[in-house]
C-alpha cells in the first residue's frame, strides 16, 4: 500500500497541536454547535441521520482493520476492540441501533470522556492528510457527537446512577483488558505501560500507581459532565418554586 494509505509513518508525521491537529479540535466543537443549533429538524430526520452516523461510525473502523490487515500490521495484541474508545464505539453503534437510555449513559460518561482524551492528547503517529490521521479523528468526533445527539435531539439526560453504572462497566472492562493484555502482550486501556507519545498519563505518576490515579480522575470527569444538567435541574425547581410563590401572592 502506498500514498495515504501507506505505513510510512516519517512521511506523514503527526505533531501534537500542530495546526492539522487544532483543525480537528475545531471540528469537534463546531460538530456540538450544530448538532445544538440544528436539533429540532435533526430530530425529524431521526432515523435516517441515526442510519448514517452508524454506517459512518461501521464503515470507518472496518476499513482501518483492513488498512492494518493488508498492510499485514494487524495484531491481536492491539486490535481488539479492548480500549476505551474501541469499546465506546461499539457502544455507540449499539446506542444509534435501540436507543437504549441504559446504554447512552454509558455512552455518555465513557465515550465522551474517553474520546475527549484522545482528540486532545492523541495516541496517533500518522498525520495528515494520511487516511489514518481522518479515521483517527473522525471516529473519535463521531463518539462524542453521537452522545451530544441524544442529549441535543432526543433530550436524554445523564443521572447518578449513571456514573455509578458506567464507573462498574468501565471497571469489568479493565479486567478484560488486563488478562488481554497478559495473554496478548499488548497495553489494552494503557494498563500495562504508558502511552509512547506525550499524554495526561505522564502527570499521573509512575506505573502502575497511575492507574489509580486514572480511577480517580474518571470519577472526576463523570461527576464534570454530570455537573451542568444538575444545575439546570436546580435553576428550573428555583423558577417553578418562585412561580408558585409568585401565584400564590397573587
Amino acid at each position: 500500500m502506498s500514498g495515504v494509505f501507506s505505513h510510512d509513518y516519517k512521511a506523514f508525521p503527526f505533531l501534537v497541536f500542530s495546526a492539522s491537529h487544532i483543525a480537528m479540535i475545531m471540528l469537534f466543537a463546531a460538530a456540538a454547535v450544530l448538532l445544538f443549533i440544528f436539533r429540532k429538524g435533526l430530530l425529524r430526520l431521526d432515523q435516517k441521520f441515526r442510519l448514517y452516523m452508524f454506517m459512518l461510525l461501521f464503515t470507518l473502523e472496518l476499513l482501518y482493520h483492513l488498512w492494518l490487515y493488508l498492510g499485514g500490521y494487524w495484531d491481536i495484541s492491539f486490535t481488539l476492540p479492548l480500549q476505551l474508545c474501541s469499546i465506546s464505539l461499539v457502544l455507540c453503534l449499539v446506542l444509534l441501533a435501540t436507543k437504549s437510555s441504559a446504554v447512552f449513559q454509558l455512552v455518555y460518561y465513557l465515550g465522551v470522556t474517553g474520546a475527549l482524551m484522545a482528540i486532545l492528547t492523541p495516541e496517533l503517529f500518522l498525520g495528515f492528510p494520511h487516511f489514518r490521521y481522518f479515521q483517527f479523528f473522525i471516529t473519535h468526533n463521531l463518539i462524542i457527537c453521537t452522545g451530544l445527539y441524544f442529549v441535543f435531539v432526543h433530550q436524554f439526560r445523564p443521572t447518578g446512577k449513571g456514573v455509578l453504572n458506567s464507573f462498574i462497566f468501565l471497571n469489568i472492562c479493565a479486567g478484560a483488558a488486563f488478562f488481554a493484555n497478559k495473554l496478548t502482550g499488548g497495553n489494552y486501556m494503557f494498563l500495562s505501560r504508558k502511552p509512547e507519545n506525550a499524554s495526561l498519563l505522564d502527570y499521573f505518576g509512575p506505573y502502575s500507581y497511575y492507574i489509580l490515579t486514572l480511577e480517580i480522575a474518571a470519577v472526576f470527569m463523570f461527576l464534570l459532565l454530570l455537573l451542568p444538567f444538575k444545575i439546570l435541574d436546580k435553576n428550573k425547581v428555583e423558577r417553578r418554586n418562585l412561580h408558585e410563590t409568585c401565584k400564590n401572592r397573587d
